[in-house]
């Protein structure tokens, strides 16, 4: 339930559509649901505009299924992040109706068409097409928090001029994910063009010395451009997620 379903019950309440006694039933399970191995947060989307999130890692596909299918029943809309390959076909035989999104290892179901919340643009912008992934998780996030979103990728900082040659989207973007791994450098360069928030995304993509994404997130952080936000290695969600809630300002 989020902020315009509750104002729906409660108008419909007052016009005699709904008796108070439905209208008890239907909010009785807020601001959670039990489930015995997981208790549903019904209440995420009237505190923070946008239902609980679904981390399929560590999930057996059973679980997913069954907490998919209450959300379902409650319509919430539903985004599930972290899903591998193995996972996906394992979800595919409960028929959850879910559009999957392999590349960012994600699935999302809509109660209703999305609403536009965002008021401009937000570009993902990744350094290489290694980084696709986590720039694809960062999309389906802010896709689904009503965005409009574009995608730049592959333009890192080993053939410049491919971003360059793209200044007129980082211009016209309101706010800026910009996801990549290695030594970390591209938010930096893209934070130094515009006068935009910049959120940087590290990835685990490397080499030995890139300790897993360690060295791209310690270069995001002593970044030297202002504007520049750092979320945890390889969080597309989280950097969509913050890229939404600047974008509604």
């Amino acid at each position: 339930m989020d902020a315009e379903d509750l104002e729906n019950l409660l108008e419909r309440v007052q016009r005699r559509k709904v008796t108070i006694s439905q209208a008890v039933q239907r909010l009785r399970d807020l601001p959670f649901e039990d489930l015995g191995y997981a208790k549903i947060d019904h209440h995420r989307a009237l505190r923070q505009g946008f239902p609980e999130v679904v981390m399929g890692q560590g999930k057996q596909a059973k679980d997913i299924a069954a907490i998919v299918r209450t959300m379902q029943r409650r319509k919430s809309n539903v985004l599930i992040t972290r899903l591998d390959d193995r996972k996906i076909e394992q979800l595919k035989r409960f028929r959850l109706s879910v559009k999957l999104h392999p590349v960012a290892h994600a699935a999302t179901w809509s109660a209703k068409p999305i609403r536009a919340a965002g008021k401009g643009t937000i570009l993902v912008v990744s350094a290489g097409t290694s980084d696709i992934p986590v720039a694809e998780e960062a999309v389906v996030t802010a896709t689904m928090m009503g965005n409009r979103v574009e995608r730049l990728f592959d333009v890192g900082v080993a053939g410049i001029h491919r971003l360059l040659g793209n200044r007129a989207k980082l211009d016209a973007a309101s706010v800026l994910i910009v996801v990549a791994g290695m030594e970390g450098a591209l938010p930096s360069v893209v934070a130094g063009l515009v006068a935009k928030p910049v959120i940087a995304v590290p990835t685990s993509i490397g080499y030995g010395a890139s300790f897993h994404g360690l060295s791209a997130l310690l270069g995001m952080l002593n970044s030297c451009a202002a504007g520049v936000t750092v979320v945890n290695i390889d969080n597309g969600f989280g950097a969509g997620f913050a890229a939404s809630l600047i974008n509604r300002v």
